[in-house]
């Protein structure tokens, strides 16, 4: 019998089913491709402002930067050798945790997660559009703000626009994804030295904020306060990529070999993301110089521009979005929802899911300040999704020691159904990974309601992804230690 026959109706479908030797069409520089194309996105491009804003040298941000992606790499590495070796997307790897059932629990954290960056990232395109539109135009379009919405009508159709134009590739599948990440990625390379180069000629040079010493040397305003800005900073990195290092099986199971995957993996990420920092850096201090403030926000330094330039700054920054939205923020959730209810949802049903949840979100709400984007946003989530990296990890390759029975995770009454298709171990894991950030979570979000929660917790809370794999990892060892795992020929007929 195949294991389509085998396998239980509500646990799969052609989407979550292993790949085939036919579909593993992905060499490492598709996965460097990859990554260049979604470091190069705007949101990474302002997160130094954000480091430099709390005090840092541009040099520190760059290093701050680096490290947390080298940091975030680990994860990718490791939970994405059990996607290429067994052909598998996360939602079902997360079966072998937390059962059957309960990897719907990790799945919908994860897609939730998603949705929320899918729309944030549609919010940032259809600025784009409406920002160059005014320029184009000579004068801001589209009114006073709707009543209950906080935008105006102008700036609502841009972002329906642009979420519109990504509905293209949900329609056409991960292989369209694929290719365009393959040839924009080139682009945005070449993008980047004609950027340097732009502001070099127009500055004169490099401007003044390499210079500028961090707030925290001595008689800076900041003195001795690094390291209570750096963890809290590093955490907040580390977010940013967070939701990836757990689905990053979604894409390494297209690979053609491990090898394909770790060094595509490791050129495609921490080193490019670094750059793009230093990047955002350098062209802002040169804007120092050229418009007499620092502009973080590259949408906001293309609509300075004259010209043809405008134009053409507008198309890279557009193709730039949707590519980084559709590789980031869609695939992985289009998997969890379909993973959900497998009958119903199709790997495409879940993309259009995805993209009708982030319209409900409206992701320009969670932008309203700094504040809301990196602290509350970015390690609050990390909160959550630290805990089911370090169950995932502890589980392949401790407790299982990377070897699986991918047909049992088909099965309802497979060896990964638990007691009624939930494993507690990883479920009472994760709570008590995720349960000494909430307090933490609670002043960040709301210090109005939540003003008296104790110095520990709040500095518990600026560790959050390191606190959560780490407690959830060895309270999960602890609880599977002496688990028998059943042995693999002891399968139902």
């Amino acid at each position: 019998m195949t294991m389509q026959q085998n396998a239980s109706a509500e646990l799969w479908n052609p989407d979550l089913a292993p790949t085939t030797a036919a579909q593993r069409t992905w060499r490492w520089y598709h996965f460097a491709a990859l990554w260049v194309g979604m470091v190069m996105c705007i949101p990474a491009y302002t997160l130094s402002a954000s480091l430099i804003e709390s005090g840092m040298s541009g040099w520190q941000a760059v290093w701050t930067v680096f490290l947390a992606n080298a940091i975030v790499l680990v994860p990718m590495l490791l939970i994405g050798h059990a996607g290429t070796k067994y052909g598998i997307p996360y939602a079902v790897l997360a079966r072998t945790s937390f059962g059957t059932s309960g990897a719907k629990l990790p799945a919908l954290m994860r897609a939730i997660v998603a949705c929320g960056w899918y729309g944030i990232q549609t919010w940032f395109g259809g600025s784009m559009i409406y920002t160059l539109l005014g320029v184009m135009n000579g004068a801001p379009i589209g009114g006073d703000p709707i009543a209950g919405l906080g935008i105006n009508i102008a700036q609502l159709l841009c972002f329906l626009g642009f979420w519109a134009i990504q509905l293209y590739f949900i329609v056409h599948g991960i292989e369209s994804i694929r290719k365009l990440e393959t040839y924009t990625a080139p682009l945005k390379i070449a993008i980047c030295f004609v950027l340097l180069w732009w502001v070099y000629e127009r500055a004169g040079g490099f401007g003044p904020l390499l210079d500028r010493p961090s707030a925290f040397v001595a008689g800076g305003p900041k003195e001795g306060q690094f390291w209570q800005v750096f963890w809290p900073s590093l955490t907040a990195m580390i977010g940013f990529w967070a939701t990836l290092a757990l689905n990053i099986p979604d894409f390494t199971r297209f690979a053609k070999t491990q090898r394909d995957q770790v060094i595509g993996q490791s050129v495609g990420l921490p080193v490019p993301m670094g750059l793009l920092a230093a990047l955002a850096v350098i062209v802002t201090s040169a804007t120092v110089v050229l418009y007499g403030k620092a502009l973080w926000d590259p949408v906001d330094l293309a609509s300075r521009m004259e010209g043809i330039a405008v134009l053409v700054a507008l198309i890279v920054l557009l193709v730039d979005t949707v590519s980084v939205n559709l590789a980031a923020n869609l695939v992985g959730p289009a998997y969890d929802f379909s993973a959900l209810a497998p009958r119903a949802i199709s790997y495409r049903s879940g993309g259009y899911i995805t993209a009708g949840l982030a319209l409900v979100m409206m992701p320009w709400k969670i932008l309203e300040s700094t504040q809301n984007y990196i602290f509350t946003w970015l390690v609050g989530y990390s909160a959550l999704l630290g805990p089911i990296a370090g169950i995932l990890i502890v589980d392949y390759y401790l407790v299982r020691k990377t070897e699986l029975d991918v047909a049992q995770m088909y099965r309802d009454d497979g060896i990964y159904s638990y007691k009624n298709g939930w494993n507690m171990a990883a479920v009472v894991a994760f709570v008590a990974g995720v349960a000494p950030n909430i307090p933490g979570f609670l002043n960040a979000a709301f210090p109005a309601s939540f003003p008296d929660v104790g110095d520990t917790f709040k500095t518990i809370y600026t560790y959050a992804w390191f606190v959560g794999v780490a407690i959830a990892a060895v309270v999960y060892g602890a609880m599977m230690k002496g688990h028998r795992v059943p042995a693999l020929a002891a399968r139902h007929s």
